[in-house]
């Protein structure tokens, strides 16, 4: 007869909704060991949202606080894993949002072990992202979205808080090896800045995050670019980009492999290239041939289909302000043909067709 396998990683489960109060009796045990396998079975349990419900609305989740100040950095760093899997359900993320752990979390930030680090920036970063997903708009959550956007943007403002304390990060990682910390960094002051970008503004945040857009690692160019496309939207945003001469880079950034990373640094354009100095210092780089050639390109690839969407709208919106400068008119009005054909391909997706025939309608205005 086969024994009972019983794994010692990991504390037994007891039945039903018994399982999760003893675990968390468990977590209050002084031998660090006993602590980490209840911290293990909880990880297990909490992908069932049932269970997920039940130590959010009884109350347990409060009770991590301590685990997070525990002096073992293998508990800390299993706390953080554990809260990173609660974030994938809206209710764990809202009881966090508005509980004392996520001030706890930002001195994490500052934990002498590298791998709880780590954990603390992907709970954080997990609590930033939009409750419908990372869409990249605010406009693009749906009208059955709109009460749990509404609860988000409650929870939210304490995370604008962090935000100071994410910019001081991001000037101390600059010779961070690290690329995860400096991707979740970036990903985390995106999330935040699209919902006001005024803190990271004020905060250096075009310089910081502006050195980051040459990096090697396209993931961190993606997340660079992303947040400078949130920092660009304000008219201050705008302004700092031109002063601190951020559009050369974001113009070479348009030739860049990811298709990902283009797509932002053409949205971060296209705001910029709203005002007039926007406008000035794009025609100067020339950047008009490298956006005519992104709009002119065709990939079949199906998992970049959103990616070159985006691209092609930012490309042609950025066109459409260009145009409204006499020399981008006067250079576009040769490029007409091209636009019309993507205004015209019935195959074509409507809102891409709907861009190209405002760019159109800006092109050939006549006073």
């Amino acid at each position: 007869m086969t024994g009972v396998h019983i794994d010692p990683n990991r504390a037994p489960v007891a039945f039903g909704r018994l399982a999760i109060p003893e675990l968390f009796a468990m977590l209050e045990e002084p031998d660090a060991t006993r602590r980490l396998q209840a911290l293990a079975s909880l990880c297990d349990l909490t992908h069932d949202p049932e269970r997920l419900y039940q130590v959010v609305s009884e109350g347990f989740l409060d009770q991590l606080e301590v685990l997070l100040k525990d002096e073992d950095p293998a508990v800390r760093t299993r706390t953080c894993e554990l809260l990173h899997l609660t974030t994938s359900h809206n209710i764990a993320r809202q009881a966090l949002l508005s509980s004392p752990l996520l001030a706890r979390l930002s001195q994490l930030l500052d934990d002498p072990s590298p791998l709880c680090r780590t954990r603390a920036h992907r709970v954080i970063n997990s609590l930033a992202l939009l409750p419908a997903g990372r869409q990249g708009h605010l406009d693009d959550i749906t009208e059955s979205q709109t009460t749990l956007f509404d609860a988000f943007l409650a929870g939210a403002k304490e995370l604008q808080a962090l935000v100071p304390k994410l910019m001081l990060k991001l000037q101390e990682e600059q010779e961070e090896k690290q690329e995860e910390v400096q991707a979740l960094l970036l990903s985390t002051l995106s999330c935040c800045s699209r919902l006001d970008a005024g803190p990271a503004l004020s905060h250096r945040g075009v310089t910081l995050i502006g050195k980051k857009l040459s990096h090697a690692c396209s993931n961190i160019r993606r997340e660079a670019a992303a947040a400078m496309m949130a920092l660009s939207v304000p008219v201050e945003g705008k302004r700092q980009v031109c002063e601190a001469a951020v559009l050369p880079v974001l113009a070479d950034l348009l030739r860049d492999q990811d298709v990902n990373v283009q797509a932002n640094a053409a949205g971060a354009i296209m705001n910029t290239v709203v005002i007039t100095t926007g406008k000035h210092q794009c025609l100067e780089l020339d950047v008009l041939p490298v956006l005519l050639q992104l709009l002119s390109e065709r990939r079949g690839d199906v998992e970049e289909e959103q990616s070159r969407k985006a691209l092609v709208l930012y490309s042609l919106r950025a066109l459409t302000s260009l145009a409204e400068a006499p020399e981008g008119r006067r250079r576009l009005l040769l490029q007409l043909p091209l636009l019309v054909g993507r205004s015209e391909l019935p195959e074509e997706d409507p809102d891409i067709r709907r861009a190209a025939r405002t760019a159109i309608n800006v092109v050939t205005w006549t006073p």
